[in-house]
């Protein structure tokens, strides 16, 4: 018998391919102070760092702190209004979600991004309904790498923390597993920049495609 039952998954850059949509916020932004907008290339991998990064990234590190606020307001709002244009599922990822669910299995989110962008997101991909557990950033009093969310999505799944595998893209996504007692898998896939050290990050394994997660699940590479 699988010793996995369930397979919790971290939502930007693991589950879903949500840079195209906030590209666009940030770039939209931009615009409205008339600056030059940012190439893919200058943003994907850091999207997992929130949205404090990406507009130190377009604005600088060094902004003041009103300016700051009013950019953050607009790039929520833009994003909030047009949150799934482009995002959509990694390459895969259906089928894995159909096979775990077909044996017999669960699938959950934990994400430190807010309800309030969680959840019309899960919506628009038509996955609310599927989801054993959606834990968004504001769901629990700590977020990751703080085991509780990890420990909130295994006992809504219904499921030990132990039969659960976690697959993230960020060294807090491996730390919050880890504390948690769950297999922890590093989506290479996902938004890991260049200055990051995946391999220090202690998690149990590394995935380059979505299929391999059942691998794991199933109990085939340990």
């Amino acid at each position: 018998m699988n010793h996995y039952q369930c397979v919790l998954f971290d939502l930007d850059g693991t589950l879903v391919h949500t840079a195209g949509d906030l590209l666009s916020a940030l770039n939209r932004v931009l615009d409205a102070e008339g600056r030059e907008r940012l190439p893919m290339s200058a943003v994907r991998d850091f999207v997992s760092h929130g949205t404090n990064k990406l507009l130190r990234i377009a604005f600088g590190e060094d902004q003041p702190e009103a300016d700051f606020a009013r950019r953050r307001a607009l790039f929520l709002d833009l994003y909030r209004n047009n949150i799934c244009e482009y995002s959509r599922l990694f390459p895969g990822t259906s089928a894995v979600l159909d096979s775990i669910e077909r044996d017999g299995g669960c699938w959950g989110i934990v994400t430190n991004k807010p309800a309030f962008l969680t959840d019309p997101l899960i919506y628009e991909l038509e996955l609310e309904e599927r989801a054993a557990c959606v834990i968004s950033g504001d769901t629990t009093a700590e977020t990751k790498p703080h085991p509780l969310p990890m420990l909130t999505a295994a006992e809504q799944a219904g499921v030990a923390p132990e039969a659960c595998i976690y697959v993230g893209d960020a060294q807090r996504d491996i730390e919050a597993g880890n504390a948690a007692g769950m297999l922890t898998l590093i989506a290479d896939w996902g938004y890991i920049d260049a200055a990051q050290q995946p391999e220090q990050w202690g998690a149990d394994g590394r995935v380059q495609h979505m299929q391999d997660v059942l691998d794991w699940y199933r109990g085939q590479r340990q």
